[in-house]
């Protein structure tokens, strides 16, 4: 398999194999990352002078050698006090932003202190995987593949607790499944609709061969105004276009119509009549790299995904916050308990008090649309609940 070289590229600049991190197996075919300016200016600066040791997480061991179902997020926060903070751990260059590295199971780092700084460096690099070599000068020079992603990297957080939500949860900003093709008839009068099964159809369905199957959409509303944000749509699973619909002229002037014919390919729930249809999208696949917001932004948590009333660690919410707002994929975001009310029992006058709002958890923005957005609670200390509020970190 062919390899690239890129020459001369310093020591220090190896901290990029802790911060690449991908959503896909095609890495190499997606678009540039969403570097900012600010992220831009943070790992130039690192590069020259590496992290303050005051960065450092308290027990940031002096090596660590990267397993099997690591992720960059778990290795960030092995080593510093806030995973988020990754242009403090990549420490690459301007120039060599928009080409990072993989890191692979097998290969060592190494922290490396000095002068009340810290470093992470490469010790090793597992066989097969890109490999780097030292010049006449001492300095390491990686070479990358050019082909596919090799699928024995590891991603930036834990891909299969998202990567099947990406199909399931869909956000329309009009209600236009309303007015979308629907299933009209099964055979022999089914009621349920299983993997193999025929569907009849109605609507036009001449711009794909496959679609997406639907219920009916529910209204996202603002916790706070109740504005509604957009349309939440339940995936159902996917079929595919047999027979298109015909009509045709009966000889007593009527129009005889021939529901189109459908093949039921995966059902992730139950699809029945008057189930929508929405053609598959192209898949795009997006690189998923932890920063902070560039500004500072707050929101609620519109609901919990699911039939749930709360939400712990893993679990996914929508964000009353969407592109509009300025909220990217792989935004940080903190989230926060409001504080209670009660009585203060030490005071004569039995006076109601409000606690502060504390801060308990971390949301990971990994799906984005105009006025609603999806996270991953990443972490968690008390349940989540619809009304929450999230800030910047």
């Amino acid at each position: 398999m062919p390899f690239r070289e890129i020459p001369n590229l310093p020591r220090r600049s190896l901290l990029g194999l802790c911060i690449m991190g991908t959503a896909s197996l095609a890495w190499a075919q997606t678009a540039a990352f969403p570097v900012t300016d600010q992220q831009r200016a943070t790992a130039e600066r690192v590069a020259q002078a590496g992290v303050p040791l005051s960065e450092l997480a308290a027990n940031a061991p002096e090596s660590h050698t990267v397993k099997p179902g690591d992720t960059l997020w778990d290795i960030a926060k092995l080593f510093l006090t806030n995973p988020w903070r990754w242009p403090e751990l990549w420490g690459m260059n301007r120039e060599q932003i928009s080409n990072p590295h993989l890191i692979y199971p097998g290969q060592v780092l190494l922290l490396v202190k000095l002068d009340g700084r810290a470093q992470l460096q490469l010790a090793q690099q597992r066989a097969g995987a890109p490999s780097s070599a030292a010049d006449e000068t001492g300095r390491l020079s990686p070479r990358i593949r050019t082909s596919d992603f090799d699928g024995n990297a590891i991603t930036a957080i834990p891909l299969n607790l998202i990567e099947p939500f990406l199909n399931d949860a869909v956000v329309f900003d009009t209600d236009e499944l309303a007015t979308a093709p629907r299933i009209v008839a099964t055979p022999e009068g089914r009621v349920l609709l299983s993997r193999g099964d025929l569907a009849y159809a109605r609507g036009d369905l001449s711009q794909a061969t496959d679609y997406r199957v639907f219920r009916n959409t529910r209204p996202l509303l603002d916790p706070s105004t109740q504005e509604i944000l957009g349309y939440e749509a339940p995936y159902l699973g996917t079929a595919e276009l047999k027979k298109p619909d015909q009509s045709r002229q009966l000889p007593d002037g009527k129009t005889e119509i021939v529901p189109a014919t459908l093949m039921i390919r995966a059902v992730r729930q139950e699809i029945g009549i008057g189930d929508r249809l929405s053609p598959v999208p192209q898949r795009s696949f997006s690189r998923y790299i932890p920063h902070a917001p560039a500004t500072p932004i707050s929101g609620q948590i519109v609901s919990i995904y699911g039939e749930g009333l709360n939400a712990g660690q893993n679990q996914i919410v929508a964000l009353n916050r969407g592109r509009r707002d300025g909220i990217e994929r792989g935004h940080v975001l903190a989230l926060w308990q409001q504080g209670r009310s009660m009585i203060d029992s030490t005071s004569d006058k039995r006076e109601v008090i409000k606690l502060p709002d504390e801060r308990h958890g971390v949301l990971f923005v990994f799906q984005v649309y105009e006025r609603v957005s999806y996270a991953l609670i990443i972490s968690v200390k008390e349940p989540v609940r619809a009304g929450d509020r999230f800030s910047q970190p």
